[in-house]
């Protein structure tokens, strides 16, 4: 597996948690993703800026669009990494000042990339993504973190978009199996959650 130490340090600053847990949807679950504790971790935040760099550098864009509010630092971190510039859709439209959907500096016409911490089903980005298009920007690709493999790929797919990850849930789930630093019973009972 490829990033294996941005994998160990997801897990030792406590982005990924074993345990019980109760969803946004009320489901209880053993695992628990939080990618907003990356801020923390300046080092951390630059290896996952590097490793989703590496994966946008096979990719046509001209700048890239993070979705509020999880994926802000990171396309940030990212921005710095490599050097492109940013955008946001904005999750409310303030009613004074410029009003507007979109913050930052674009053109209509431009290509970019979307940039979000995880995807589950993928129908949160949909929102997002539909902002930039509202303003005439062209949506190709998204690129995440963590998939944890509920379908996205197709969902994104049918929609038009492709989908890339640094990590899929399933293969961090094995490193930290065959590592020895997750509890067995604790991966058997996320990867059994999963299906």
């Amino acid at each position: 597996m490829k990033n294996k130490k941005l994998a160990d340090g997801l897990l030792s600053a406590g982005c990924v948690k074993f345990g019980n847990f109760t969803l946004k949807s009320g489901q209880k679950s053993p695992i628990y993703i939080d990618l907003r504790r990356l801020v923390a971790f300046p080092e951390l935040l630059k290896e996952a800026a590097a490793a989703y760099a590496k994966i946008m550098q096979e990719l046509e864009f001209d700048q890239l669009a993070a979705l509020p509010y999880a994926a802000m630092p990171i396309g940030t971190a990212i921005s710095l990494h490599g050097g492109w510039g940013m955008i946001y859709p904005r999750k409310e439209v303030k009613g004074y000042g410029t009003k507007v959907e979109v913050e930052g500096v674009f053109d209509a016409g431009q290509r970019v990339v979307v940039i979000d911490d995880l995807i589950s089903s993928g129908r949160s980005k949909l929102e997002g993504i539909q902002k930039l298009n509202d303003v005439g920007l062209k949506v190709r690709d998204i690129v995440v973190l963590i998939d944890r493999q509920s379908a996205a790929i197709d969902f994104m797919g049918e929609h038009g978009y492709k989908l890339h990850s640094v990590f899929t849930l399933p293969n961090l789930l094995d490193h930290w199996e065959q590592s020895g630093k997750v509890d067995m019973a604790m991966i058997a009972k996320a990867r059994a959650f999963l299906k």
